[in-house]
């Protein structure tokens, strides 16, 4: 009863010590505003790979993914505004996961090309906080037609309060089993109730998508995406498939306790 009751003690004190879920967040989005800030200094490829993580990926144009980042490097080297151009960016939100050492940001990008054009993008990065501080482990981004009107900072995704980080084997292999089987009956419910629909209903209610190109702005909120997805759709179901690792799709995803079930906030 004694080594209950201290262990108690030690996990309540150990909570305590964690920051708050906004002083983390906050810490993402100026490790993402710094990086943005030693842009200014070089050209774009080396910008963006100073962020990366060496198993960093990247979806492409190819409909694939490049793996690590020497591959990520080579993929964003073979577009010559990439090579040769500039670029300047801003997070808009942040979010983090509930132990701290994960999280995502989003936003708008500029990226000046060699002929000195300006060309609007919006991108999300999936972060991982190591030894060496937050570094980007999925990287993708998105053309769009015109910049948008504002660039005003959107309420983070949080948890409701930090929680030490588990190491057990068995427990994280858990929750990515619940998380892999939560995307598959996404995928699935594309194909029975319409891919709108399943966009809606497995949705954080603040999520966010890129949208296309010709939607200067992020659309937010589950209810928003899937009547946009939805319309955009030639059929009442789903052309595609989807499940973890596979396709290319990029999509964070949440729940608020262990209980919840999963949604996407970012995709």
């Amino acid at each position: 009863m004694f080594r209950l009751f201290l262990s108690s003690v030690l996990v309540l004190a150990l909570i305590q010590t964690l920051p708050s879920p906004q002083a983390a967040v906050d810490e993402l989005l100026a490790a993402d505003r710094a990086f943005a800030a030693a842009a200014a200094t070089t050209t774009a490829v080396p910008a963006l790979s100073a962020m990366l993580s060496d198993d960093a990926v990247m979806p492409t144009p190819a409909f694939d993914f490049a793996r690590g980042k020497a591959k990520v490097i080579d993929a964003l080297n073979a577009n010559p505004d990439n090579a040769q151009g500039r670029l300047e960016w801003t997070p808009i939100r942040g979010g983090v996961s509930a132990d701290g050492l994960q999280g995502f940001t989003f936003g708008y990008m500029t990226l000046q090309g060699p002929d000195s054009r300006r060309l609007p993008i919006k991108y999300l990065s999936y972060w991982v906080k190591g030894s060496n501080g937050w570094r980007v482990a999925v990287y993708k981004r998105a053309r769009a037609e015109q910049s948008p009107a504002t660039r005003n900072l959107v309420p983070p995704a949080l948890p409701v309060q930090l929680v030490p980080p588990t190491r057990n084997a068995a427990v994280m292999a858990r929750h990515k089993a619940t998380l892999e089987a939560a995307e598959r009956a996404f995928s699935d419910a594309a194909q029975t109730i319409g891919v709108g629909a399943a966009f809606t209903n497995n949705g954080s209610s603040d999520a966010v998508n890129m949208g296309p190109p010709n939607q200067p702005a992020f659309t937010i909120s589950a209810a928003s995406i899937g009547t946009a997805i939805g319309e955009a759709s030639p059929t009442d179901t789903a052309p595609i498939a989807w499940a973890a690792d596979a396709g290319s799709i990029v999509a964070v995803w949440r729940r608020a306790s262990v209980n919840d079930p999963w949604r996407y906030v970012a995709e």
